[in-house]
């Protein structure tokens, strides 16, 4: 199903059907980068080919009653298949009992949806020839939910028509409506080259599809089938948070997004990425402000186990990594002496404003603000850690110097272009949407900017596998690592201030936990077991060793990362 909601309308309102004998691309193919170009790419027979592409019969199996089950489970009675295609997804609606109305940009296309909606069960299509970016002209009504599957979305080639036709989305739905829009993984091909598992959406047998050309503004695909006959689709490859941020932008409420149909994934892993978008708007509580990563540290950090043994056990003030310069040297020192050296990179003044990501007591914010005399906004999810950091703050007369704010990195509650540096020392580990920071640290940076930070992680080229244990107790499914982090800061505008702006320090994040792990037993010997419970601290102990394996095993790493915008 390829939805082609796109089309040239004139004056009068009549469609102009520019369909032609064979695909038109022009004398160079990977210039050929607009919206309205689709009329040129879907003939007459590309189009009589399609179902071959798809496979009806491997498609219904592959993706089961994931959309069906989806619409029922909130209560969606009407439909709208804005990329109706060949009508694949309509009439597995019209089966399910859902009124559906059809509605594409190609008549082609919808000639032979309607076609196969009399061959595949006798239903009679409702079908309507729609621009997306004019869809309350074109259809009427509104609708419990509006669907948009089959890669069709990745047709509009400028910002503007995207915005343009989810704002039309929108206005189409009920109050509580919803919209499902699906993807390529375009994220992975751009990053790690083309992949597929050949299981979903596409799954003809006498075709074979694959990129001719990729770029971050045009993915080229070429289809050869088996009677040796050749075409190409010119589309924009959306990256998934782009896809999120504008749902959000334009008034959806929550997203909610599927890798292959399953809830939990690795953004590598899918090759189709499902987003389900709701219109209602719902007062929310603190935990519904959050994703549920986020959630989880949030909860963790706040529980009186957690507050206890970090400031008890882990160094008090300072609860990251720190670089030892001794065997028995104090945790404290060492982590103070992490921030000291990541401080002296800086050049800070008193007109610096320094936004520090996942700031934990504020241990570091009072050193800059008692050092450099700069102003600190220490951003951290956890309301206890908080409320000490303020506590703290206010013995030493910073108050006025540091502003606490409870909210997370994954949406920093500050404008564009608003801060000098952006700090955070062991926090991004905790999301699960990492280029989401990256990019609201983009935003929120001014250019010229720095970001300084480190961040437990994978060792570049470490097996998926070994990681597991650690990843179970820290609720994730991945971890970052140095190639993610540079990979994409450049991909963000971001240049390395030395060298490639990674400074590594292996070593140290097994001093660090080894330190840790010594210092909890010690102190167990002391009394820490009638503050903190024995399980938490059993299953701390047990971590700590992870940690400590997995650094010695070069599966881990950690160190200081240093970037200009």
């Amino acid at each position: 199903m390829g939805g082609r909601a796109v089309g040239h309308r004139l004056a009068s309102g009549g469609f102009v059907i520019t369909a032609r004998p064979v695909q038109e691309f022009g004398d160079n193919p990977v210039e050929v980068r607009e919206t309205g170009h689709y009329t040129e790419e879907y003939v007459p027979s590309f189009v009589e080919k399609w179902d071959s592409l798809i496979d009806w019969e491997k498609r219904t199996q592959s993706e089961g009653n994931f959309f069906i089950d989806l619409l029922r489970k909130r209560g969606v009675r009407s439909v709208l298949d804005v990329a109706t295609g060949t009508g694949f997804h309509s009439v597995r609606l019209l089966e399910a009992g859902f009124e559906t109305v059809s509605a594409d940009g190609s008549a082609d296309m919808l000639a032979m949806a309607f076609e196969n909606g009399m061959k595949h069960g006798d239903h009679i299509l409702r079908v309507v020839q729609a621009d997306w970016r004019w869809l309350n002209r074109d259809v009427h009504g509104e609708y419990d939910a509006i669907v948009c599957l089959g890669n069709s979305f990745t047709h509009l080639f400028s910002e503007r028509d995207r915005r343009k036709a989810l704002a039309e989305f929108y206005a189409m739905l009920k109050h509580d409506g919803i919209l499902i829009l699906d993807q390529r993984n375009y994220d992975a091909m751009l990053d790690r080259g083309y992949s597929s598992k050949h299981t979903f959406y596409y799954c003809g047998e006498d075709v074979s599809v694959e990129p001719e050309f990729l770029d971050e503004g045009l993915c080229r695909m070429r289809y050869n089938f088996h009677d040796n006959s050749v075409y190409h689709l010119n589309m924009f490859p959306l990256r998934k948070d782009y896809t999120r941020r504008l749902m959000s932008e334009v008034g959806f409420q929550r997203v909610e997004t599927y890798g292959d149909f399953q809830h939990t994934y690795k953004d590598e892993q899918p090759d189709f990425f499902v987003h389900v978008a709701e219109k209602e708007y719902r007062m929310e509580d603190a935990e519904d402000a959050y994703s549920s990563v986020v959630s989880t540290a949030r909860s963790y950090y706040n529980s009186p186990d957690a507050d206890t043994f970090y400031s008890a056990v882990w160094g008090g003030e300072d609860i990251h990594i720190g670089l030892y310069e001794g065997d028995k040297e104090p945790i404290a020192d060492a982590s103070r002496r992490t921030v000291a050296r990541m401080a002296g990179k800086l050049g800070l003044t008193e007109e610096s404003v320094v936004l520090d990501l996942g700031s934990g007591f504020g241990g570091s914010a009072r050193y800059l603000a008692e050092n450099h005399g700069c102003r600190v906004l220490a951003l951290n999810l956890s309301e206890v850690e908080n409320q000490r950091a303020r506590e703290l703050n206010a013995q030493r007369g910073l108050t006025d110097k540091i502003e606490v704010t409870d909210g997370s990195f994954e949406s920093i509650p500050y404008p564009d272009d608003s801060v000098d540096v952006i700090w955070s020392q062991d926090a991004f580990l905790h999301s699960g949407n990492r280029l989401r920071v990256l990019e609201e640290v983009a935003r929120v940076l001014k250019k010229g900017g720095q970001l300084i930070f480190t961040d437990p992680m994978a060792a570049d080229g470490c097996p998926e596998e070994v990681l597991q244990p650690i990843l179970d107790r820290i609720h994730l499914d991945d971890m970052g690592s140095p190639d993610f982090y540079g990979r994409n800061l450049k991909r963000l505008g971001f240049t390395p201030v030395e060298g490639d702006g990674f400074e590594e320090h292996r070593d140290q994040l097994v001093n660090h936990y080894g330190r840790v792990l010594e210092e909890t037993e010690r102190q167990e010997g002391e009394g820490l077991g009638q503050r903190v419970s024995s399980d938490y601290l059993t299953s701390m102990k047990k971590g700590l060793g992870h940690w400590v394996d997995g650094g010695r095993a070069k599966h881990l790493t950690w160190g200081i990362f240093h970037y200009r915008r």
